[in-house]
């Protein structure tokens, strides 16, 4: 018997937003989606190509053969995503900024990753720590340039660029991922006998202005709607009643009596119909009335107009999702420094250093210091002293893209 208290595998799926048995809310099997479809053939085919350029990156970069096998490119949503992924995940961002805007997102392992940055930066066992991050946005800023060199050869989209890449090692509800569904690339990549998969994920917007600049069909399938068969199958429901069954043998015979009789004649036939039993009024007897000879009855009937169901933008639910899941983290620490300058100096410079060598640094007396928070500049600040302990007073918070061009 259950104590009530909840496992681990039931908290990571919460975080995560990852219902229990796969499905939908309610024990439900996720509804059909409406999301258009786009051709993602040209996509397969350029992503081969980058396979190749990847392989032969990651082999100069690591000194050690990989492997790329052919990409799955297909359009999924994030909980399709979310349940491909590991619960613990490095994400590398690296947004479309001009002649193309939209997300553009890598993930990788946790073992992936730390495979890469060891074989870099000859370690066996690294952490993912700054020094690693670093090496994999590096990898993912070499892959993203190739492509983005190969999309400006089509011509389609002057000056392409992209924000330099960042990674984060986080849960995987904690990853931006695009809006709505997505273009998701999977690529398997295999070295010393340990296969993994380097996942990219591009914003179905951007994907297909892609799938256009690569000579794709700009043609969209919808998705969700009546097939063919699915609206022949509609005909034949109702039990016995279906029409079209129902009225196949009604010859052209009995249709001409009908054509032949005048408004005197219809209240005669008014009386013989009341005195007809419900016996005799059973679909069964309508089997004789042929298909011809309802194509003029055929235009008084209401015809219903089937439509595609529109189901409504549920981003932001999923963002609100999201910002509650950040409250989970509030009472965690991170360090922060405060940095009054740096200068280089070469090696014997600083093996000739002894006590009273005056170091110049790249600040000017007066100058605010910089703040930093796990080592990235946030804030500047001046110093100054409490109770005689130093202290920085707070005087600019950097703008979101002076973090981000400090961050590479």
């Amino acid at each position: 018997m259950s104590d009530g208290a909840i496992s681990q595998d039931e908290i990571d799926a919460l975080l995560s937003g990852v219902d229990m048995g796969g499905l939908g809310s309610a024990g439900f099997p996720p509804s059909k989606s409406n999301e258009k479809q786009l051709n993602t053939a040209p996509l397969a085919e350029f992503s081969s190509e980058a396979a190749s350029v990847l392989a032969d990156s990651l082999t100069t970069m690591t000194g050690t053969t990989f492997t790329v096998g052919a990409p799955v490119v297909e359009q999924v949503n994030r909980d399709q995503l979310l349940r491909k992924i590991p619960e613990m995940i490095v994400g590398v961002t690296a947004d479309f900024s001009e002649g193309l805007s939209g997300d553009h997102l890598f993930l990788l392992a946790p073992e992936f990753a730390q495979k890469l940055a060891g074989l870099i930066n000859k370690e066996d066992s690294p952490e993912l720590d700054d020094m690693a991050l670093s090496v994999i946005s590096e990898i993912v800023s070499q892959h993203s340039g190739s492509e983005i060199t190969k999309l400006s050869q089509t011509g389609k989209f002057p000056g392409l660029n992209s924000n330099p890449a960042e990674a984060v090692h986080v849960p995987k509800a904690m990853v931006r991922y695009p809006s709505n569904t997505f273009i998701l690339i999977s690529y398997p990549v295999t070295t010393d006998g340990g296969v993994f998969t380097f996942w990219e994920a591009i914003a179905k917007d951007a994907a297909s202005l892609i799938i256009g600049a690569l000579g794709g069909s700009d043609d969209l399938d919808i998705g969700g709607g009546l097939s063919a068969a699915e609206m022949q199958q509609m005909t034949g429901m109702a039990g016995g009643m279906g029409l079209k069954q129902g009225m196949n043998g009604m010859g052209m015979q009995g249709m001409g009596a009908m054509n032949g009789m005048g408004m005197q004649g219809m209240g005669n036939m008014q009386g013989a119909m009341n005195g007809m039993g419900m016996q005799n009024m059973g679909m069964q007897g309508m089997n004789g009335m042929g298909m011809q000879g309802m194509s003029g009855g055929m235009m008084g009937m209401n015809v219903p107009n089937v439509q595609a169901l529109q189901y409504p933008n549920l981003q932001q639910g999923i963002s609100s999702m999201e910002q509650g899941n950040i409250g989970l983290i509030m009472d965690v620490y991170m360090e922060m420094t405060v940095e009054l300058g740096r200068t280089k100096k070469q090696i014997k410079e600083i093996l000739g250093m002894g006590e009273g060598t005056i170091i110049e640094l790249d600040k000017l007396a007066g100058e605010p210091v910089d703040i930093l928070v796990n080592h990235k500049p946030i804030a500047k600040g001046e110093v100054v002293v409490i109770d005689e302990n130093f202290g920085v007073r707070v005087t600019e918070i950097l703008s979101p893209i002076e973090r981000v061009s400090d961050l590479r």
